[in-house]
C-alpha cells in the first residue's frame, strides 16, 4: 500500500484532528503518500483531494472540529455520486481510505468497499452511539463541556432558587444526557430510550423543596422533547417557574480532552496498521481498554444501548 487518504464526515467531533494527524504521520512513517480529502464525501466527489506532509498536520492536535472540514452529501447517496467518488480515488492512485465519522459515514464507507476500495472506519461522534466501541472520539469532550455549563448554571440556580432545565444533544441516544446528568448531580435525566415520567419528576422536585432544597437541575436529551416542552409539563404539575438553557453546538466546540486526544491517536494509528496488513471493512473500537477491529457491517447493523444501570444510578442519587 503506497497511497492512502483520510476524510472526516458527518457531525464534527473534538479529537477528529488528532485522528487525522495520527493517520497522516503513521502513514508517512511507513513511507506512504497520505492525502487529505476536504468536506467528506462531498469533497471526494468534487475531487478536493490534496497531498499532505508532516507540516499539514502540525499544531492541530489541540483544535476542536476538523481542519479537513465536513459536510453531508446527498449526491454521494446516489450510485452516480459514488461512482464519481470511486473514480477520483482511482485516478489519484489511492489504495486505502480512512473514514472518520459516525453511522452514516460508515454506511458510505461500506458502499465504497463494495466497489473495491480498502476502507477502515474510525468512530468519531459526540453521541457515543456507535455499536462495538465503548467510547467514540468526541464524547468525552462533549460531556465535559456540558459539565462545565451545569456547574455555572448551578451557581445562579442556587442564588435565585430556581429550576433549570438544560437541553443537551442526543436525538436518538441518551449517552451525553446520562453521563453528564450523573456527573453533574442532576435531579432528573430524560433520555430518548425511556419515556419521561413527569409526575415522578414533579414529586422529586416537591420533596426537595420540602427538605429545603433551593434549586433543581434537569437534563433533557433533545430527542425526548424540547426543554421548553418539559418546562410546560412541570408548570402544569407544580406551578413552579423554570428557566431553560439549550446548550446546542457549544457541546461540540473547544479543545478536545486528553482522553479524546489519546483515543483518537491510537485509533488513527491502528487504522493505518490495518491498511498496511491488507485489512478492509473494519472499524477501530475501544474494547476493554484495547483498540480492536470489528466489522463495519456489524457496527452499522446493530444498535448501541445505554447502560440501564446508569439510568437507575442517576435516579437513586437524585433522591
Amino acid at each position: 500500500m503506497k497511497r492512502i487518504a483520510v476524510l472526516t464526515s458527518g457531525g464534527d467531533a473534538p479529537g477528529m484532528n488528532s485522528a487525522v494527524r495520527a493517520v497522516a504521520r503513521t502513514g508517512m512513517f511507513y513511507n506512504m503518500e497520505v492525502y487529505g480529502i476536504r468536506s467528506g464525501y462531498k469533497g471526494l466527489i468534487d475531487n478536493d483531494i490534496f497531498k499532505m506532509n508532516l507540516s499539514s498536520v502540525g499544531d492541530i492536535i489541540q483544535r476542536g472540529g476538523t481542519f479537513l472540514f465536513t459536510a453531508r452529501s446527498e449526491e454521494f447517496m446516489t450510485p452516480e455520486g459514488r461512482k464519481k467518488a470511486f473514480n477520483n480515488l482511482l485516478n489519484e492512485g489511492i489504495d486505502g481510505l480512512v473514514v472518520i465519522g459516525g453511522d452514516g459515514s460508515f454506511r458510505g464507507a461500506l458502499e465504497l468497499e463494495k466497489m473495491g476500495v480498502k476502507v477502515i472506519g474510525v468512530p468519531g461522534t459526540i453521541d457515543n452511539d456507535i455499536f462495538g466501541t465503548e467510547y467514540t472520539i468526541g464524547f468525552d469532550t462533549a460531556v465535559n463541556n456540558v459539565i462545565g455549563s451545569i456547574d455555572k448554571i448551578r451557581d445562579t440556580a442556587t442564588s435565585h432558587e430556581r429550576i433549570f432545565i438544560i437541553e443537551v444533544m442526543g436525538r436518538n441516544s441518551g449517552w451525553i444526557a446520562l453521563k453528564s446528568g450523573i456527573s453533574g448531580g442532576a435531579e432528573s435525566v430524560l433520555i430518548p430510550e425511556i419515556s419521561p415520567d413527569y409526575d415522578l419528576m414533579s414529586e422529586r422536585i416537591a420533596r426537595g423543596i420540602t427538605r429545603g432544597k433551593r434549586h433543581s437541575i434537569i437534563i433533557v436529551a433533545e430527542g425526548v422533547a424540547s426543554a421548553y416542552e418539559v418546562a410546560e409539563e412541570l408548570k402544569k404539575r407544580t406551578e413552579l417557574e423554570s428557566r431553560v438553557v439549550v446548550l446546542g453546538h457549544t457541546q461540540r466546540g473547544g479543545a478536545p480532552s486528553a482522553n479524546d486526544r489519546y483515543l483518537s491517536a491510537k485509533m488513527g494509528y491502528t487504522a493505518v496498521q490495518y491498511l498496511r496488513e491488507g485489512k478492509s471493512g473494519l472499524m477501530t473500537a475501544l474494547v476493554g481498554g484495547e483498540i480492536v477491529g470489528i466489522t463495519l457491517k456489524e457496527s452499522v447493523e446493530n444498535k448501541k444501548d445505554i447502560d440501564i444501570n446508569d439510568y437507575d444510578i442517576a435516579a437513586l442519587l437524585a433522591i
